[in-house]
């Protein structure tokens, strides 16, 4: 067995009044999990305790799971990473480049590359978000275009920032791969995912869909206030008989453990408990750099509300693979160059680290992204983790 000492200070650190209410974390290596715990509370306004099968909204932490769900039509030769996306979505071949603003409105025109799967999965394609690009900001409020979590297909409505292929930008990329995926796989998405990919890998508790079963499982969402304090924030609940799609860039609610069992399928090659989800040789494909010579570049915000300035791993080269962000340096104490990421809006966050064989995944449910006190944590939970398996061979978990 392992001495988790480490790990049990860093989360123990992390919460406070002042810092993070409650935070759910979990970490395995290739030969099992080796650690899940919870601390704090799952609510500011309550002293209820973080509970480890406690519910998120992982946000675009969605990504990675429906990007497992394109590459396994990757494999069966039903999507193509190279043909050009219009030829299964043909409202991706109507979209124009926003090159800017005159008196009469946006100034569009016609891309002149292709956007295709691996140009979207690698966020090249050329959308961005509005919460971190200022020409999108502007034509969506300007065209009063709703936002993504509405779950209206009016929200896809929107141009590209820049030309396909020539420049890194978070955007609505994965949204338009689960609207591919839908148009293959013939259901929509959460059907799709729930029979491919989270019913076969035992991810019970993960589904665009809340679930009543849930009750007070479901974490409190947060704001933290400019003075660092924080509030609860209820947010608006998806009425689920407007919903028009189920958007694959997020929107997922899932546990800290169900999602750690995506990552440790990953880590062992596409199979957890007998269960293959996807080839090995797709696995390791899906890591490798795919924008070539582009760099993840940092992203201001738009919408300081829901995201802080994001520069996560300053200072790191960072590439993009399939879908995932690839660190090209090594984190001093922390994971491997060429290890696998990325988070979720209300700050939850993962990594994956293929080198050194270890996962981990760390929850908590605050507004803005990028928020330093959880950044801070996240860090440190990394750390503690590495010290751990540094220190000897974990046990299979029960």
């Amino acid at each position: 067995m392992l001495d988790v000492e480490p790990i049990e200070r860093a989360l123990a650190a992390a919460v406070g009044q002042s810092r993070i209410p409650g935070v759910v974390a979990a970490a395995a290596t290739r030969d099992g999990v080796i650690f899940e715990g919870a601390r704090g509370a799952r609510s500011a306004a309550s002293p209820e305790p973080m509970a480890i099968d406690a519910v998120f909204r992982i946000a675009s932490m969605t990504k990675a799971i429906t990007t497992v769900a394109a590459m396994q039509l990757v494999e069966q030769g039903r999507l193509s990473l190279d043909v050009p996306a219009r030829e299964i979505l043909p409202a991706l071949g109507e979209v124009k480049v926003l090159t800017g603003f005159d008196s009469e409105g946006p100034i569009l025109r016609p891309p002149r590359a292709d956007i295709t799967l691996r140009r979207l999965l690698t966020h090249t394609a050329g959308f961005a978000y509005e919460t971190w690009n200022a020409k999108i900001a502007r034509y969506v409020r300007e065209n009063g275009l709703p936002p993504m979590r509405s779950a209206k297909l009016k929200a896809l409505a929107v141009p590209l920032a820049n030309e396909p292929g020539e420049r890194w930008e978070y955007g609505v990329n994965i949204e338009m791969v689960g609207r591919m995926i839908e148009a293959v796989g013939g259901s929509d998405l959460e059907t799709h995912l729930q029979k491919h990919v989270l019913k076969p890998l035992g991810m019970e508790d993960t589904s665009y869909i809340a679930r009543p079963a849930w009750g007070s499982r479901l974490a409190d969402l947060h704001a933290r206030n400019a003075d660092g304090t924080l509030e609860v924030t209820a947010g608006a609940p998806l009425d689920e008989a407007k919903r028009e799609f189920f958007p694959g860039g997020g929107g997922l609610f899932s546990t800290a453990g169900d999602y750690l069992r995506l990552l440790r399928a990953l880590l062992n090659g596409g199979e957890l408990d007998g269960v293959r989800i996807l080839k090995s040789a797709t696995v390791a494909m899906m890591g490798e750099n795919h924008m070539g010579a582009l760099n993840v570049l940092p992203l201001p915000t738009e919408m300081p509300q829901l995201s802080s300035p994001v520069d996560l791993m300053p200072g790191v080269t960072k590439k993009w693979g399939l879908s995932f962000l690839i660190n090209s340096d090594a984190v001093p104490g922390g994971r491997a160059a060429g290890s696998l990421a990325w988070a979720g809006l209300m700050n939850t966050y993962f990594w994956l680290d293929p080198a050194t064989g270890v996962a981990g995944v760390f929850m908590t449910q605050i507004l803005p992204f990028a928020d330093g006190c959880v950044l801070d944590a996240f860090d440190a939970f990394e750390r503690a983790v590495y010290e751990v398996v540094a220190g000897g061979s974990p046990t299979q978990a029960a």
